[in-house]
């Protein structure tokens, strides 16, 4: 039987008035060829909630200060189980979604983790999430993203394990 480390984690959607999603590239440093993109957020300190999580990692990780309050209800929730540093989690995580005109990324907040295995970041529509051979998390990203943009109400989904990564920042 699998152990897994129980998370949990309040991730954006941050979308620009183009309609793309910003998605930073990262890398599992126990597995170095496992890249992948994702979307901001991260895990949850004690007693925060979600949104709280949430807007505190949009934060640190891109320098757009949002109260919880200013993201509104999450848009998408889902668990997922992966290995991220020869760990094996299974995260319950909840998604926001934040339109904004234009918004110049600040990666200074990044802590030591997020600075060792982030590379780089960019904005992606739907239609490049669609086409593209790279990898990126949640694995229904393009349809998650369409129905937020939407309007639509997401489902939430039951345990999923892409047993080859997922998103631990």
């Amino acid at each position: 039987m699998t152990v897994h480390t129980p998370r949990r984690a309040g991730r954006v959607l941050l979308v620009d008035s183009a309609g793309r999603v910003l998605l930073f590239e990262g890398v599992d440093p126990a597995r170095p060829e496992h890249r992948y993109w994702f979307t901001p957020g991260g895990g949850l300190d004690p007693g925060e909630t979600s949104a709280q999580g949430a807007a505190r990692e949009l934060a640190e990780e891109t320098g757009l200060r949002l109260s919880p309050a200013e993201l509104g209800a999450p848009v998408w929730s889902e668990t997922v189980e992966f290995p991220f540093d020869g760990v094996r989690y299974r995260q319950e995580q909840e998604f926001f979604l934040v339109r904004i005109g234009a918004w110049e990324v600040d990666t200074t907040g990044f802590d030591a983790i997020e600075r060792a295995t982030v590379s780089g970041y960019r904005w992606w529509s739907v239609a490049e999430l669609a086409a593209t051979d790279q990898r990126y998390y949640p694995e229904d990203l393009p349809g998650v993203l369409a129905r937020a943009l939407a309007g639509d109400p997401l489902p939430a989904t039951g345990p999923v394990d892409p047993s080859h990564g997922g998103a631990p920042c």
